[in-house]
């Protein structure tokens, strides 16, 4: 008779849990390579956790797991353009989306690129009059505030028309990862796991971590062209707060290199070094430690709550915020749209 889970014979509801009879060796062979209680290792076994998979799993780390930016299909136009920017000291706009994603994606892409040097402004459409994306007045308004690159992300891969307006006035780089059914927009690079035409296995990454890969892509290409000679090259790595508040909220897998993702992001959080994020902590009563439940439950609704308020970009700006008493006063106005 195949052994029931914990000795236990029927569940309250009176289902039968037992051990799958291949997993048994796997999961005894877990738990003596990892010095792991049998249970532990049985458990890991019946999740799908292979032994030369489980060390990743437990303790995964970005060394072993982050991927090169360059299986990314246009990711090298995109750091290419992005590099060129900055050292042109063009002024850029982020184009973005008010949910968790669309607010962390924004944020990481303008704290990077203002360290950088660019000049950098951000735009978030109001979902109730202008739809989800980009739109044509949008785009236009932005090409006249100067800017001659917009950066989408969290959207885009499906904006055509929208995008078209900036042809001959501005470069668009889309960093997407909804699914793209058609051809891509013509644009200077649309760097989407989820395009048709793009192999890297990646389609499980969020927009935050596709932005990320794209500032690790653009360090790289200006690190190529010696341009930290004359500055000191800054750490994305203190951008991955952002990068695991969107992966769980935008219910990832955690899994692979978003396990490492989330598990390095959370040791960033916990140093509170962005204001808005720790703010978002202080009114959530997030005391100890913030875990994966933390971002789901507590941080995320909150930056979600700005899509019932009149200012859609409020979310967005929270998280570039470096100010602590600015900041509070942010999330407490989140808090309370939160708590309606």
């Amino acid at each position: 008779m195949t052994e029931a889970v914990l000795g236990v014979g029927r569940s309250v509801t009176g289902r039968r849990w037992i051990w799958r009879e291949s997993e048994a060796r796997l999961g005894l062979a877990i738990a003596q390579r990892m010095e792991l209680p049998e249970l532990i290792g049985r458990l890991l076994a019946a999740r799908g956790v292979g032994l030369e998979a489980v060390a990743d799993f437990l303790e995964p780390t970005l060394r072993a797991m982050l991927p090169d930016p360059s299986g990314l299909i246009d990711m090298d136009a995109a750091a290419a353009r992005l590099a060129s920017a900055v050292r042109e000291g063009e002024t850029v706009a982020v184009f973005g989306d008010y949910d968790v994603d669309g607010a962390c994606s924004g944020a990481l892409m303008v704290r990077a690129l203002r360290r950088l040097g660019c000049s950098v402004t951000h735009y978030v459409p109001d979902r109730l009059k202008e739809g989800y994306g980009p739109n044509p007045t949008a785009v236009r308004a932005l090409c006249e505030r100067g800017a001659t690159l917009i950066v989408c992300v969290d959207c885009g891969i499906a904006a055509h028309a929208a995008l078209a307006e900036a042809e001959g006035r501005a470069d668009v780089i889309v960093l997407d990862h909804h699914k793209a059914e058609g051809p891509v927009p013509r644009v200077a690079a649309a760097v989407n796991p989820n395009r048709l035409d793009c192999t890297s296995g990646l389609r499980h990454l969020c927009a935050a971590a596709v932005a990320f890969l794209a500032v690790v892509a653009l360090h790289r290409a200006l690190r190529r062209a010696g341009h930290f000679t004359r500055m000191a090259e800054p750490s994305p790595l203190d951008l991955l707060d952002l990068v695991a508040l969107a992966t769980v909220c935008d219910v990832m897998p955690l899994t692979g290199v978003n396990r490492a993702l989330v598990t390095q992001g959370l040791k960033v959080m916990a140093k509170r070094g962005h204001a808005g994020v720790a703010a978002l902590l202080d009114v959530g009563l997030v005391r100890d430690v913030p875990t994966a439940h933390s971002l789901g439950f507590v941080l995320g609704p909150r930056i979600n709550a700005a899509g019932r308020v009149d200012e859609p970009d409020l979310g967005l700006r929270l998280l570039l915020c470096d100010d602590p008493v600015e900041a509070r006063a942010m999330a407490e106005r989140l808090d309370i749209v939160n708590r309606r």
